[in-house]
């Protein structure tokens, strides 16, 4: 492929992938906002458009547009930088997300992703670790005692659920023998007795989906796990002292990752974008994508009910239960993955 096609492609994807992802995270919260209202018997937000459909919008202008307060006690720099570093490094890791397969364009065979790198797996563990320093910073230049006690149970819970969210991702790289998030899809096409996906999932890594999913939650800061943004101990926790962009941008990274939680899951668990196929070709080279959407429809949709079905944990049930129990779990996993590999 000339540098030049290769370039403007590049380009072209970029501005596709940003503009949906940040459509993604404008709709999940209008979802959450709808499925909890149902869950409690309310309607949620149903007066700004057809359905509350452009509730989004009307929120997006109000953070705009409201006055942005910094109180004289902060550390200003960090404090500015501090939910741009969360959203950015939210929205990077969606950069190497593989969404289906190729397509050809004039010739030319185009990956439905932004890059693909050999590392893919690796290098959204990094980053994704990378925005706890937002929160952490956030809550250390408030100057204010619940901030930075929001910001360090924040670091906390990331130490602690990363290592049992690192070793239950091993497995499926031992099946897969690859850190390619392709590479890890394409090893999950095909059948099992002619009629079971040979998904990750339904390949022996139940329990590492467990794990992930458990840990993906604390990852996130979202119930039963959202300790770092306990209001009735910590007031509001790290983002206490933030108003209008400064404070939406936090949650728009965590709604970033919530989508990017939920996209690797389906990668490395549910097969990626297979599915069935039917139909004329145009329509078999669009279903993919579409699987793959709904995929992630479920994974989101599975997180906000859990919000609107359990308590929030105690802090030292939170630890007790990464260190304790998903940690052991994760590692009797990885033994007995390496075991059936070796033996079959």
């Amino acid at each position: 492929m000339p540098i030049s096609v290769f370039i403007v492609a590049s380009v072209v994807k970029s501005v596709i992938v940003l503009l949906a992802l940040l459509t993604a995270v404008a709709y999940t919260v209008w979802l959450e906002r709808k499925v909890v209202g149902h869950i409690q018997n309310r309607w949620g937000p149903s007066r700004v458009g057809p359905f509350g459909l452009l509730q989004p919008l009307a929120d997006g202008l109000k953070f705009i547009f409201k006055e942005d307060l910094i109180e004289p006690h902060v550390y200003k720099p960090l404090f500015i930088a501090a939910p741009m570093i969360a959203l950015i490094f939210a929205l990077t890791s969606i950069s190497v997300i593989p969404f289906g397969n190729s397509i050809t364009v004039d010739g030319y065979s185009i990956p439905l992703q932004v890059t693909d790198v050999n590392i893919g797996l690796l290098l959204i563990l990094g980053v994704t670790s990378m925005g706890v320093y937002g929160v952490a910073l956030a809550g250390w230049s408030s100057n204010n005692k619940y901030s930075l006690l929001g910001g360090l149970r924040a670091s906390a819970q990331m130490v602690s659920y990363e290592i049992a969210l690192g070793l239950s991702l091993i497995g499926v790289l031992i099946q897969s023998g690859s850190f390619s998030l392709r590479s890890i899809v394409d090893a999950q096409g095909g059948h099992f007795w002619g009629f079971i996906p040979r998904w990750n999932v339904f390949h022996g890594q139940i329990i590492a989906f467990f794990i992930y999913l458990m840990a993906a939650y604390a990852e996130t800061n979202r119930i039963p796990f959202d300790l770092p943004e306990a209001e009735g101990e910590l007031g509001a926790g790290y983002h206490t002292e933030y108003s209008s962009m400064k404070f939406a941008m936090f949650f728009m990274a965590e709604y970033a990752n919530m989508i990017t939680v939920g996209c690797l899951a389906t990668l490395l668990f549910f097969g990626g974008w297979h599915g069935p196929l039917f139909g004329p070709a145009w329509m078999q080279a669009i279903l993919p994508v579409l699987w793959f959407g709904a995929k992630v429809f479920c994974f989101l949709f599975l997180y906000i009910w859990v919000r609107g079905t359990l308590p929030r944990f105690r802090y030292d049930q939170l630890m007790s239960f990464g260190w304790k129990f998903l940690l052991p779990l994760a590692i009797a996993n990885l033994i007995g993955t390496a075991i059936v590999a070796v033996t079959w």
